[in-house]
């Protein structure tokens, strides 16, 4: 049988949310479960922030940066290895990434780079209009200091925490709560899914306001359609949100299994040539995917000898996010730092981490790894 990289993770509670909504016809795009998903999730995140849920996290990042004034010819700061829809976004407003390199130590937006661009930036009138860290495979990123910078030099701040709900940073702060406005998604391959889907989660009151008015097509108050502006159809629907209220409710089990599932690979795999993805103190990653790194000069395997010998014994891996400054589409565009996205990329493998393997399933990946690796 198939060994995915992670796949959707029902709960058996799901069902009964969903028979509610079909029970009282709210099979609309929303009702009843759609409020019940945002108030839920910002419960869990704390700190009066609204949520809003939308069709996809790109959607989200989409209107994120329309509220943020961000527009043609603007720039925005961005972790150079991301998914693409963290980055497409820009691309539908016109807007010019500038990419930074990834801290060694964290493995997320490396905030010495930006503090040392921004203050560049500052004294040649050239600021961006907003900075755009990764929370990359459920690792926090260092919001303290980026909340820090962006009000100093009055930039907008949107974090980017697909990956990430269920983790905490410093100070037990969780994951999804950072900047201006958080990005969330529910994808099928996510901790919890509502089949697809995402949410914004802002601190401002009026950003949660426009983002419900331009995901339901910008219409006006009228009894008629009238349009001042132009929307988008992007709104969660509430069969949806009633999937995502049952899988709140095993949030934080599901990524428990996960760091379990993470800590049985670093035991078993740990060897000189294999690196796992770190997690300094005071942080608590999701573990989403378990990412590690594969040095061929001591190993004597490359990552792509593992990921196809797995795909053999249909075992599904995955290269690293190739960084956004190495795709053909972005060509050109600036970059800052040394090359350590780079390097994860050429070296990195993410292993199988659904939070509904079993502990049979893992440890044939790991006797697979191992075989290749000679040990």
């Amino acid at each position: 049988m198939r060994i995915y990289l992670s796949r959707p993770h029902m709960s058996g509670h799901e069902e009964a949310r969903v028979a509610e909504a079909f029970a009282s016809n709210f099979v609309a795009p929303i009702g009843p479960q759609l409020d019940a998903f945002e108030v839920r999730v910002a419960e869990y995140l704390g700190g009066g922030l609204h949520c809003v849920a939308l069709s996809s996290g790109s959607a989200a990042l989409h209107l994120a940066l329309r509220i943020a004034g961000v527009g043609s010819g603007d720039e925005v700061w961005i972790s150079s290895m991301t998914f693409a829809g963290g980055i497409f976004p820009l691309n539908y407003m016109g807007a010019r990434p500038r990419f930074f390199d990834l801290n060694p130590a964290r493995w997320t937006l490396d905030v010495d780079l930006v503090e040392e661009q921004i203050e560049l930036a500052a004294r040649e009138g050239r600021l961006p209009r907003a900075i755009l860290p990764t929370e990359l495979y459920g690792q926090s990123a260092a919001i303290d200091r980026l909340e820090s910078l962006a009000a100093h030099y009055d930039v907008r701040l949107i974090v980017d925490s697909a990956e990430s709900l269920g983790a905490s940073m410093e100070g037990d702060r969780k994951a999804g709560t950072g900047g201006d406005a958080s990005i969330l998604s529910f994808n099928g391959n996510k901790i919890i899914t509502t089949s697809g889907g995402g949410m914004l989660v802002t601190r401002h009151r009026e950003w949660a306001d426009q983002a419900r008015f331009l995901a339901t097509q910008a219409r006006d108050p009228a009894p008629h359609y009238e349009h001042s502006t132009f929307g988008y159809n992007y709104r969660l629907s509430n069969i949806c949100a009633a999937i995502g209220l049952g899988q709140m409710e095993v949030l934080d089990t599901r990524v428990v299994r996960r760091r379990e599932i993470f800590a049985r690979y670093h035991a078993a795999l740990t060897q000189p040539g294999v690196e796992f993805m770190p997690e300094p103190e005071a942080l608590y990653s999701t573990r989403w995917l378990t990412a590690l790194t594969i040095d061929p000069e001591q190993t004597g395997v490359t990552r792509e000898d593992v990921r196809l010998m797995l795909l053999d014994y249909q075992i599904e891996a995955r290269p690293l996010w190739k960084p956004m400054h190495m795709q053909p589409l972005f060509a050109g565009a600036p970059y800052h730092g040394s090359g350590v996205d780079e390097r994860m990329f050429a070296d990195g493998l993410c292993l199988p981490s659904g939070s509904d393997m079993t502990d049979d399933q893992q440890d044939e990946v790991i006797e697979r790894i191992l075989a290749i690796l000679g040990k």
